[in-house]
């Protein structure tokens, strides 16, 4: 793994939960236990003591499946959410607790780019219209023949026709959509890019054009990118390093190549056996067994342990916290750190 212990990161969180209540009223949190009126709070706890780096330069890939938090963690990183608890640091500033105002300087450095490409256009702007709103909105300083040519630069560098300038988003197909996206996006010329599963919408030939995109504009321009996705083939192809999240909590932190020719906690072996491969050097699908625990009332100690074949009463007990392995991987697992499980070569 590259050795960024000694670099300054770009971004950092540090110790970051996020709930949701699910009671909205008074009302809605009285409950009948016993014949007795209590008071009980529900809520959905998404993100869960999450602490991780993100360095200049990199990808950091954020993988899981649906409903592990994935998607939360990059809207609060965003600043479209507010954490429950925790801290979000960008360039050594704290940013989670800015206010609207104060965030605005931050905006043209911390761009977004959305999984829906037919939501996140307005329908009513033309799209020269929607490429140059954030140029004139970031840059008032700009003259209307500055704010032309930072959008026909962007466009010609993203592939996108200045004949499209005049039409609108519905007369497009999704990957042109989100390459208009992916257009928008650097029209404010941004440090870092938070992409949620900017490439699950698309048809699969369309993919691998916009992947490719997004890996050309980091070269060029020097981005740094917080990628969330479910695809872990697109991980090995995008990603410097990966996050392995599972119900809000983070299971493993790995360099790309260590991660896909070493990984170590069973959620992440049994996530790696499930992606198809041409040659016959994997081990057998590794089919999870036992019941998928709700984000609603999480359990103690390990949040994998129904469904991991390692566990023990330690698991039962004790939440693990992330290890570092001599590769320099991170792992959060008691069957690992007590070597109960064989390493894969």
């Amino acid at each position: 793994m590259k050795d960024m212990t000694n670099a300054e990161p770009l971004l950092e969180i540090k110790g970051l939960e996020k709930k949701f209540d699910l009671d909205r009223g008074f009302l809605e949190t009285l409950k009948l236990r016993g014949g007795k009126i209590t008071r009980e709070t529900r809520a959905v706890h998404a993100v869960n003591n999450v602490s991780l780096d993100v360095h200049r330069g990199e990808a950091l890939c954020v993988v899981g499946e649906s409903g592990c938090g994935k998607s939360t963690v990059a809207r609060l990183v965003a600043g479209l959410l507010t954490p429950t608890k925790g801290e979000i640091h960008y360039d050594g500033q704290r940013i989670d607790n800015l206010s609207r105002h104060a965030m605005r300087p931050l905006r043209k450095k911390i761009q977004m780019i959305f999984q829906n490409p037919y939501a996140s256009l307005n329908p009513r702007m033309t799209i020269l219209e929607a490429l140059e709103e954030p140029v004139r909105h970031h840059n008032p300083e700009f003259s209307g023949s500055d704010v032309r040519d930072r959008v026909a630069e962007v466009m010609k560098s993203v592939g996108v026709d200045p004949a499209w300038a005049k039409r609108y988003p519905h007369e497009f197909s999704g990957g042109q959509r989100q390459r208009i996206a992916i257009a928008r996006a650097l029209t404010v010329d941004p440090e870092f890019i938070v992409a949620d599963e900017p490439i699950s919408a698309l048809d699969v030939s369309i993919q691998a054009q916009v992947l490719n995109l997004m890996l050309e504009a980091k070269e060029n321009r020097g981005l740094t990118y917080l990628f969330i996705t479910h695809d872990l083939s697109v991980v090995e192809h995008f990603g410097t390093r990966v996050v392995v999240l599972y119900l809000g909590s983070i299971c493993e932190v790995a360099d790309t190549r260590t991660l896909f020719s070493s990984p170590k906690h069973p959620y992440t072996r049994a996530l790696l056996s499930a992606v198809p491969q041409l040659k016959d050097d994997r081990p057998n699908h590794i089919r999870l067994k036992g019941e998928i625990p709700t984000p609603i009332n999480l359990p103690q100690g390990c949040p994998f342990k129904s469904r991991c074949a390692f566990a023990n009463s330690r698991c039962d007990e004790e939440k693990p916290k992330a290890i570092r392995q001599p590769d320099g991987s991170l792992v959060a697992c008691h069957a690992v750190e007590e070597d109960r499980i064989t390493p894969q070569v």
